[in-house]
């Protein structure tokens, strides 16, 4: 390819969209990991969890779009910090259950505060109507 191809990298939706995620969630990442040790696929698991209750790690899975063997590494780290315990469902040995624990409880709500703080910085930048218009258009393209 030559210097002369007209497309814009930096105005590409898509590659505007992964920035704006990817800055503003290693901006998060530094919170949540510098307060409990866990890592991006802990926390989405740890909040799924937290705003479902029990459920699954299929449904972990397919609610946070996250791959099986990384909820799956998740399960397993969250579980050795005993923030979730698993359950064999008796309908399906092959499945089980995942729910916090009292400390995986008082985790996810310390960070649902400060995500919450984090939301509002971010919001900060914006007028409230962009703010909303950014929320409405992100859900519909979700």
């Amino acid at each position: 390819m030559s210097g002369s191809d007209d497309f814009d990298l930096t105005q590409f939706l898509p590659y505007l969209l992964n920035q704006a995620a990817e800055e503003s969630s290693l901006g998060f990442q530094k919170v949540y990991k510098g307060r409990y040790g866990i890592l991006r696929s802990e926390w989405r698991v740890l909040f799924h969890l937290g705003v479902y209750g029990r459920l699954t790690a299929t449904e972990i899975g397919q609610k946070a779009k996250v791959h099986k063997t990384k909820v799956s590494r998740a399960v397993q780290k969250l579980a050795e910090r005993r923030y979730l315990k698993r359950t064999p469902c008796e309908m399906d040995r092959r499945l089980e259950w995942l729910e916090l624990t009292v400390a995986g409880q008082a985790v996810y709500r310390d960070l649902h505060g400060v995500a919450a703080q984090f939301e509002q910085e971010l919001k900060a930048k914006l007028t409230a109507q962009e703010a909303q218009s950014l929320k409405s258009i992100l859900a519909k393209l979700s």
